[in-house]
């Protein structure tokens, strides 16, 4: 089968290589479409040391070096099942989504024994990031438990933005967004578009955005915001004081940073009111400083949310349901596997401005 497998920074390549034999608890899917993540390009760089193994190095869970099959955000069609995978739960021609994400659910591992936070695992892994297959590849073999089944109003190409937007439904609980609150998302990329949605859904009254990049920032517009602040509109936008003026002078009940920079956790500090949170969803690439006196007379919460932990049940269900509006409008280009180095993985990193979600169909 074809897939695409990471040797090292800025090494992506097409391989043929063998289809994944099913084990017994496993279900073999076959992919239908893969979404490029911004995990994938820090991978690209070299940028995730011990989540990805090396040539030399195994990763201590899957034990596999490179080169690895990359691709965690995906959906697909089972085509077979092991031995011991529960009939009642899964059958051969079911559409899905993976939860890519596995902690090592050991009993003397503390976040293990609470499935709300498997996330927090010191040796958590990821499917098509630490081994074990990847969604850049035509067949996939995994664990059961990490097989969700889509609902039949949710086609498979939505069904592989479940993943990022899991990330949104985590953050979003973790901030304890309720009815009429304000919310103010720092950032206007994949997570932080996701997040208008997550924040609406659980009763934001209003939600602000702020974006470098015009098209996303038009896609904020359409998915929900109340406002976008372009930062790089002709002299500049002073966001904190745009935000103290649209909520009376008391600021935002929430602020969620997405964007990981120095300048955002600035302008979360100012933006936010007093006794309000600030979330942090970015993975930051070096560390911030942080007015913590600002904080403390202001008696701000931070928090943070990583990835996942059950979430995946009650945000299919919402979905099932009908509860997201337009989430196909954030795929902005299909592309073919073979195509993946040039439209997929170059596009995103030449040309963010134009895309939110990129999906590559093996």
């Amino acid at each position: 089968m074809k897939a695409i497998r990471y040797y090292g920074p800025e090494d992506l390549r097409l391989d043929d290589i063998p289809e994944p034999s099913v084990g017994p608890k496993q279900v073999k899917v076959k992919v239908a479409w893969c979404g490029v993540c911004g995990t994938d390009l820090h991978i690209y760089h070299g940028a995730m040391k011990g989540a990805v193994p090396t040539d030399a190095k195994p990763h201590p869970i899957t034990g596999q070096t490179l080169p690895v099959v990359l691709g965690h955000e995906f959906s697909g069609t089972i085509v077979e099942l092991g031995a011991d995978v529960d009939p009642t739960r899964y059958a051969v021609g079911q559409n899905v989504t993976i939860e890519p994400c596995v902690s090592c659910r050991q009993s003397d591992c503390p976040s293990c024994c609470n499935p709300n936070t498997c996330n927090q695992c010191p040796r958590l892994w990821c499917v098509g990031v630490s081994g074990g297959g990847g969604g850049f590849s035509e067949y996939v073999a995994v664990n059961q438990e990490l097989v969700h089944v889509l609902p039949p109003n949710v086609p498979l190409d939505v069904g592989a933005l479940v993943e990022p937007l899991a990330v949104a439904w985590r953050a979003t609980k973790r901030a304890n967004i309720k009815a009429g609150d304000k919310v103010l998302i720092l950032g206007a990329g994949p997570i932080a578009i996701f997040m208008i949605h997550t924040a609406r859904l659980f009763g934001a009254s209003w939600v602000g955005v702020s974006g470098r990049r015009p098209k996303r920032c038009e896609l904020a517009r359409q998915h929900g915001a109340s406002v976008v602040y372009d930062l790089t509109a002709p002299g500049g936008v002073d966001v904190s004081a745009e935000v103290l003026r649209e909520t009376g002078g008391r600021g935002a009940d929430v602020v969620v940073d997405c964007g990981g920079s120095q300048s955002s956790i600035d302008m979360a500090v100012k933006a936010v009111r007093t006794g309000g949170m600030i979330m942090n969803v970015a993975a930051w690439t070096k560390p911030p400083t942080v007015d913590l006196n600002t904080m403390m007379f202001k008696e701000v919460t931070l928090g943070n949310s990583v990835v996942y932990s059950n979430e995946h049940p009650e945000l299919i269900q919402a979905m099932a349901d009908g509860r997201f509006d337009n989430l196909e409008s954030l795929i902005t280009r299909r592309v073919p596997l073979e195509e993946f180095l040039e439209k997929g993985i170059t596009a995103l990193l030449n040309e963010k401005n134009e895309h939110v979600k990129i999906l590559v169909r093996p």
